[in-house]
């Protein structure tokens, strides 16, 4: 049992979803509140998503250090939000991405932010998976600043100081419509529509093992038929690519310069909903080293991690700021069985407290 359990599986029942803003406010409030009292409390509201930014009282937003977590979880169903223990493992929907790691962060800014020589936020979110824009990025474009940032995304307790930059898009096909019994009278647009998805893939293979390259996931086909029997004149194909800082076709690309390379690759109409850079925190910088060896005093190899998925780093890479992403141990984010291994959770709350204690911004 750690101290962390029973809250943990409370805020893990609230399905703090996109599509729930009731529940993504009621999670802002448990955790908020489990901070306690005696901090400042800014509030933000973008687009129907609520996020927070804890300091001790006094003093502005330009903090040394943030620790920044995200409340929000993907869909899941029902009973992946009743929680449920076997040994030192606990299910639910974002026991491990990343509920956990939130608490665990409250805890620790709790017990040692008034105490420390330097100022450091405890920054919460409510958007990060779909995208951050509401709430880190909200956060930041309204003038909120550290030095160095600690994301408690799931990472084993290494420290993850490269990630992939996303790119979300869509491709579209047109073709004619006719009876379903006599498609050589019409175009059908789902057709055109795979075969341009197709050259995508050749061009972006799916790797048959772990691989730093792009990546293309196809997440949805699409078409406003409502009969058999219609061939498609319209089709939509919805597109998650992770790319990292090497490949030319996307780092530091517009979305129109992106959107327009998908097109040329595709034979199709793409456009880009969203995208965001790649991110890099300097190894041989003070927060990294000071966050590895806070890693090692407690067990752990505090190893560099590369990450395939985005997270909320990349707006403050976009602003010169070294972030990283340190969180406990665990597996099957986003999956039918995810866990936290609750025997990382004080070994990780121990290592962030060793490293605001020894750190010198």
């Amino acid at each position: 049992m750690t101290p962390w359990t029973d809250r943990l599986a409370e805020l893990i029942a609230i399905r703090s979803t996109a599509d729930r803003p009731g529940e993504l406010a009621r999670a802002l409030e448990l955790v908020i509140g489990e901070a306690g009292p005696g901090f400042a409390v800014r509030r933000f509201e973008s687009h129907g998503k609520p996020s927070a930014l804890l300091r001790p009282a006094g003093g502005g937003d330009e903090l040394r250090v943030i620790l920044n977590a995200h409340l929000d979880v993907v869909p899941a169903p029902d009973e992946q939000f009743a929680p449920r223990r076997d040994g030192d493992r606990l299910y639910g929907r974002g026991a491990h991405d990343m509920k956990a790691a939130a608490l665990v962060m409250t805890s620790v800014f709790r017990a040692v932010a008034a105490r420390l020589a330097y100022p450091i936020g405890l920054q919460l979110v409510t958007d990060e998976e779909v995208g951050g824009p509401d709430g880190t990025g909200h956060q930041l474009a309204r003038g909120v600043r550290a030095g160095f940032v600690v994301i408690g995304e799931q990472s084993g307790l290494k420290v993850v100081n490269e990630s992939k930059g996303i790119c979300h898009a869509r491709l579209a096909a047109t073709g004619l419509a006719a009876h379903a019994a006599y498609p050589w009278l019409g175009e059908n647009a789902v057709l055109a529509l795979t075969a341009g998805v197709g050259r995508l893939l050749e061009r972006y293979p799916v790797p048959a093992a772990e691989a730093w390259a792009t990546t293309v996931n196809v997440a949805r086909i699409a078409t406003p038929n409502h009969a058999f029997n219609q061939v498609p004149a319209a089709a939509e194909a919805w597109l998650d690519i992770r790319y990292p800082p090497a490949d030319p076709d996307f780092e530091g690309r517009t979305r129109a310069e992106v959107a327009a390379h998908l097109g040329k690759v595709t034979g199709l109409t793409a456009t880009v909903a969203e995208l965001g850079p790649p991110h890099f925190a300097d190894p041989a910088g003070p927060g990294v080293v000071g966050l590895r060896a806070a890693a090692r005093s407690v067990g752990h190899s505090g190893d560099l991690l590369r990450k395939h998925g985005a997270a909320d780093g990349r707006y403050y890479h976009a602003l010169g700021i070294d972030a990283v992403i340190f969180g406990p141990g665990g597996d099957g984010q986003h999956g039918p069985a995810e866990y936290v291994d609750l025997t990382t959770l004080m070994p990780y709350h121990d290592a962030l407290v060793t490293f605001l204690r020894d750190y010198r911004p």
